[in-house]
């Protein structure tokens, strides 16, 4: 068996694990039963299984089968070469083993050992961008982030670099290793402030503008809606509702803080 230890992809796009074997020339004439599977042992899960008959143009998958995997190769040249489409972050550093099993006179398999592991990277993403706090306890700004290798977080202010803090994990298991939340503290209305999230692959940057909380007449005997933070990008697309808060108060003035980011 012939494969490689390490096969790179990013992340959206397919890959194709390469593996090709060699085996008695009578065995062209037999049925061939091919397998992918990730990870070794008991422990192991069958992500591809096809049939090559003889005379067969292509190797079978059952109906069940994911049609995330495809076979790439044709198992009647010796390759089994395995197709990923659509590559994901939860991919990374898992391992992908394959076998052929050869029916004929004599049952012949031949299984990979060694394994291939795949590595699965992605551009910087920036995913939220928001305002946390009270005009009591300070407000904050929040960004949170993605991708492989997981980006370096810079905020930046109208006029130089502002210093931030790591929140930490966005989310736990596989996929947590590539999210991450940093905030800049003591954030203040008026100004805009910038998130920029970088790693080999790029970067991409993200600006948050603080409306100025602004008093408002009270209504007696009647409740007045508050539009809290509205995040939209600007000449591009809607990218997040960040939320949306409702004060019912008699008898008082209400002030409020806002913010949209692109």
């Amino acid at each position: 068996m012939n494969v490689q230890s390490e096969v790179r992809a990013i992340e959206g796009y397919p890959v194709v694990l390469p593996c090709t074997f060699s085996h008695p020339q009578h065995s062209q004439h037999s049925l061939l039963q091919v397998l992918w599977r990730l990870g070794h042992g008991q422990g192991a899960t069958v992500l591809y299984r096809c049939t090559s008959r003889p005379g067969a143009p292509t190797c079978e998958p059952g109906p069940q089968q994911d049609q995330r995997y495809r076979l790439e190769g044709n198992p009647r040249e010796h390759d089994l070469s395995l197709r990923i489409n659509s590559a994901a972050l939860q991919d990374n550093g898992r391992y992908y083993y394959c076998r052929v099993e050869v029916q004929g006179r004599e049952h012949v398999s031949f299984e990979d050992k060694m394994g291939t592991r795949l590595r699965v990277e992605a551009p910087p993403k920036v995913l939220a961008l928001s305002v946390e706090g009270s005009e009591q306890s300070g407000y904050r700004a929040v960004c949170q982030v993605q991708g492989s290798p997981l980006p370096d977080v810079q905020w930046l202010g109208p006029d130089d670099l502002l210093e931030g803090s790591p929140v930490g994990p966005l989310a736990q298991g596989a996929v947590g290793h590539y999210h991450t939340v940093s905030q800049l503290r003591d954030v203040e209305p008026g100004q805009q402030y910038t998130c920029s999230a970088s790693n080999p692959l790029g970067k991409e940057q993200s600006t948050l503008y603080v409306v100025a909380p602004r008093p408002r007449l009270a209504v007696t005997g009647a409740s007045t809606p508050l539009l809290l933070l509205l995040s939209v990008s600007l000449g591009a697309k809607v990218l997040l509702l960040v939320g949306m808060a409702v004060w019912m108060v008699q008898g008082a003035a209400l002030q409020g803080v806002g913010c949209w980011w692109k």
